[in-house]
């Protein structure tokens, strides 16, 4: 069958860039070898696209920084910086991004109705908040997502919320009444979103159409489980890693502070990757407990480097309270290290079905305690490890590499230009 032409849009596609960014990147680069892939995406990503010579295909920036530089500045002082405050930072995004479809779709309208490519699919951004103004236009199928968003804050961390700054939370759903919200699902082929918390969202999509797939991957010639850490012995101290951002709604202190509080976890190690506004406060708990000589602070690292961190430790504690996506969870997967995760959002998904150790949602003092008591047992042999871990193995490897991924969305492409139902493909999670 000859290959398909599609024109993907990657607003955010930076190969050096973590979270979305990276995400846009490799998402299109894989999708890139098996479609014949024309991709727009933005002029802020041009060199580092460019250094890497991975992507095939032909590239074109789009160059609106005239407006987006601004409102990026503005975003930052109203967000204090760029580590919280997501909400305002999506709000402030919204004109720059609509405007980079109508220049895309200036430069390639006499493209798209002649016929030069088969469908468009837009990939990044990521969110449901934000609609699209090429829906529908020029009359070919437009696929959107995967999406992710539409993940409450639990009410019991309020006070995380508040250090967050995420008090526009509250007005997320007004997104459904801004121009081309409701125009964009409506016209849109197929909807990709990534778990329920996102297919709930999505009210203005025709059921039929909307296909679960989550947004996260992994690289396998960097996460791996070969060559990890023998398995515990009980002989030289059990290793725990958190790896993440060092912000209020990624709960690390409820992973330090079940540490140190544990006499039994206090003879061996918790290693922190990672860096954030909390670092100073975590670190003061840390030396008020007198517990440097067990707790390491290690700063941010590489994909490689947070690799390696996984396949020398023996196990991962990752109780972030509004997690999307995840996918550090699927990458610790892939390296054989089982997982201790809170039962809520994607991590908890990620987790089902034994693939993980989950904490259930409540208070933080509770969380803490429940993390404390699933950390002893890890050490105590309590849990079945091994069997856990090849469970999440099995499921990471099987589904979350990226050429599988690709493969996935090509089906859905070919589903969709044939007319035929897209119920048959609801399977991937």
């Amino acid at each position: 069958m000859s290959r398909l032409r599609v024109l993907v849009l990657a607003e955010s596609c930076n190969p050096d860039w973590p979270s979305l960014p990276v995400v846009g990147y490799k998402y299109a680069r894989a999708l890139g070898q098996v479609v014949d892939m024309t991709l727009v995406t933005h002029i802020r990503n041009r060199e580092n696209i460019e250094m890497t010579g991975e992507m095939t295909g032909s590239i074109h920036y789009i160059d609106n920084e005239w407006l987006a530089a601004p409102m990026y500045r503005l975003a930052s002082r109203l967000r204090g910086g760029s580590e919280v405050a997501w909400s305002t930072n999506q709000i402030m995004a919204y004109p720059p991004y609509l405007f980079f479809e109508r220049q895309t779709w200036s430069r390639f309208r006499k493209d798209m109705k002649a016929g030069a490519f088969d469908l468009v699919h837009r990939i990044t951004p990521m969110s449901p908040t934000l609609p699209s103004w090429i829906a529908g236009r020029g009359n070919l199928p437009f696929v959107i997502g995967p999406l992710n968003g539409n993940l409450d804050w639990p009410t019991q961390f309020a006070e995380e919320q508040k250090r967050e700054r995420e008090r526009l939370r509250k007005l997320r759903d007004l997104y459904k009444f801004l121009p081309y919200a409701r125009r964009t699902y409506r016209r849109a082929s197929a909807v990709l979103a990534a778990f329920e918390h996102t297919v709930r969202d999505l009210s203005d999509a025709d059921p039929d159409r909307v296909i679960p797939m989550p947004e996260i991957g992994f690289d396998p010639q960097i996460f791996y489980a070969e060559g990890r850490r023998p398995a515990f012995s009980g002989s030289a101290p059990y290793r725990f890693l958190y790896a993440g951002r060092l912000v209020p709604y990624k709960l690390p202190e409820v992973a330090i502070r079940a540490f140190i509080s544990s006499h039994l976890l206090r003879l061996h190690r918790l290693h922190i990757v990672g860096d954030g506004p909390e670092l100073g406060r975590l670190q003061k708990l840390v030396v008020s407990a007198g517990a440097e000589n067990q707790v390491f602070f290690e700063g941010r690292k590489t994909q490689s480097d947070v690799a390696q961190s996984m396949r020398d430790c023996d196990a991962f504690v990752f109780p972030s309270i509004r997690e999307l996506g995840a996918g550090v969870v699927i990458e610790a997967m892939a390296s054989g290290i089982p997982c201790i995760v809170a039962e809520y959002g994607a991590p908890a998904d990620l987790a089902a079905k034994g693939r993980g150790i989950r904490i259930p949602l409540a208070s933080r003092e509770e969380m803490i305690i429940t993390c404390r008591q699933k950390m002893e047992a890890c050490v105590q042999g309590n849990e079945d490890i091994q069997a856990i871990t090849e469970r999440a193995k099995t499921y990471a490897t099987t589904l979350y590499k990226w050429e599988r991924k690709a493969a996935y969305t090509l089906e859905i492409y070919r589903t969709v230009l044939e007319k035929r139902s897209l119920k048959g493909l609801k399977d991937y999670l």
